[in-house]
């Protein structure tokens, strides 16, 4: 092995630069890392959206006492962040062993790299490469084999199907989720004409996500054409998944009473809010109990539909006060008039939610809530597949792509509910927790960086103590 000792860092830096450059006849660049020093070509290149060129550095290798060591490509490897995230991934790897026994290690390493780098597709190899696994995991993500490999695991729906049975087992509360992706691409024939939740008739890729309230964590994802209607899907994931002794927790786009007497002539019970124009709703019902909820006063009453369901009404009283404040505010500004005050007035601050569950109002309202935190999270990783729609263009890799994304987005729930655990959802959000992890790095896939004290700090706090040796 080669080493530095016996040279000043400026005459030995002098002379390996003078002879490279004047060799390679490339600008040349020398930072330290870890206690050796690596030479990478600096160059510069036109940004598009800023307008003017920016500095990039392009690794060669490590400098050594006869010129530049190019023997290998990478000498650091990100270790923290990608131990944890794979240790999680190998929480699933007995399912996806058994459902994709030929691509089990690309599904892992794909999902590793969308979880912590947040990359298209194209640049995967690339990102998985920075990553201390991949020198120990045999997955090719050079962008031909994940074409590849997208277009068979999408394909493969009875894999799927397996590992999402699997995966849910044992779950009895079930978040529903439904969203879509736009596309103008002629090629994505998966993209078909339909209304969103905006009531938007546009061409667009529907995605259909279950939530496990008792995992804490995703367990099922399915791709849809844009036409097919919210009500179908949860009509089809019926037929297909035993969801009896399950509560399903939808959003409003999701609720009619055909769809509440259907989940609950199968014994499936429900829970999901009725939009504010709903014909079901009855604001004269006396709101006659109360309780707190995350110091916030609730008012709530109910009453019965029909044989086995119930209409809950719950009255915000915080929401209340801000809503009509800003209606008045709307009404002083002539967007909005007088006598629309007095109509709307009888439904500030209300949520209605339609049942099958005969309980205590505040534990149904208690259920309905959970669906904001998941949410967020379900809007980045649309936001992820929208930045990488222009890639897809063949249904099966689609709906492969679609997986992949399911499985980053398992790793990021359990990442987050270590957070939560230890109470710091306050203080640090899971890409923070990654982006520190990330100064933590091997050098030759064999020695650690010294650990900051702030990694060291999150460590303790996060209750990972073995995860840095």
């Amino acid at each position: 092995m080669y080493t530095l000792i016996g040279y000043t860092f400026g005459r030995l830096i002098k002379d390996v630069l003078k002879n490279e450059r004047a060799k390679r006849g490339i600008p040349i660049e020398v930072k330290k890392i870890g206690g050796n020093y690596f030479a990478y070509k600096s160059t510069t290149v036109w940004d598009k959206e800023k307008k003017k060129r920016k500095k990039v550095s392009v690794y060669i290798g490590r400098i050594i006492e006869n010129g530049i060591d190019q023997g290998s490509s990478r000498s650091i490897f990100e270790y923290g962040n990608a131990r944890l995230v794979w240790e999680i991934l190998e929480e699933v790897m007995p399912y996806l062993k058994m459902s994709f026994p030929d691509d089990y290690n690309e599904i892992m390493a794909m999902a590793a790299v969308r979880v912590i780098h947040h990359v298209p597709i194209r640049l995967m190899k690339s990102s998985w490469e920075k990553l201390y696994v991949s020198q120990k995991v045999d997955a090719s993500l050079s962008p031909n084999t994940v074409s590849e490999k997208l277009k068979r695991i999408g394909s493969d729906y009875t894999a799927q199907a397996e590992f999402f049975m699997r995966l849910m087992k044992d779950s009895k509360y079930l978040i529903f989720d439904l969203s879509s992706i736009f596309s103008r691409s002629e090629n994505l024939n998966m993209a078909e004409k339909g209304y969103n939740k905006d009531d938007l008739y546009l061409k667009q890729v529907n995605f259909l996500l279950m939530f496990s309230h008792d995992r804490k964590v995703p367990v099922m994802i399915r791709a849809l054409p844009g036409s097919v209607r919210d009500v179908k899907a949860i009509k089809d994931v019926m037929d297909e998944y035993d969801l009896k002794g399950c509560t399903l927790i939808m959003d409003r786009g999701l609720a009619s009473i055909e769809l509440a007497r259907e989940l609950n002539s199968n014994g499936i019970a429900f829970v999901f809010p009725l939009r504010r124009n709903s014909l079901m709703i009855d604001y004269s019902m006396k709101l006659e109990l109360s309780f707190m909820y995350r110091d916030r006063g609730i008012n709530c009453g109910r009453k019965k539909v029909e044989e086995g369901i119930f209409l809950y009404i719950y009255e915000d009283t915080k929401l209340r006060y801000e809503e009509e404040t800003n209606f008045i505010s709307m009404v002083e500004n002539k967007e909005k008039r007088r006598d629309e005050l007095e109509q709307e007035r009888i439904k500030f601050g209300k949520i209605s939610l339609l049942s099958n569950i005969d309980s205590d109002p505040k534990r149904v309202y208690g259920l309905w809530k959970e669906r904001e935190k998941v949410e967020q999270a379900f809007d980045a990783m649309k936001n992820e597949l929208e930045n990488d729609k222009s890639y897809l263009s063949d249904y099966d890799a689609v709906r492969g792509y679609f997986f992949v994304s399911f499985i980053s987005l398992y790793v990021y729930f359990r990442i987050l509910e270590i957070i939560r655990e230890k109470r710091l959802t306050g203080k640090v959000s899971v890409n923070e927790v990654l982006f520190e992890l990330s100064k933590v790095y091997t050098i030759n896939s064999k020695k650690l960086s010294t650990v900051p004290a702030g990694v060291i700090r999150l460590v303790n706090e996060l209750g990972l103590n073995g995860l840095i040796p």
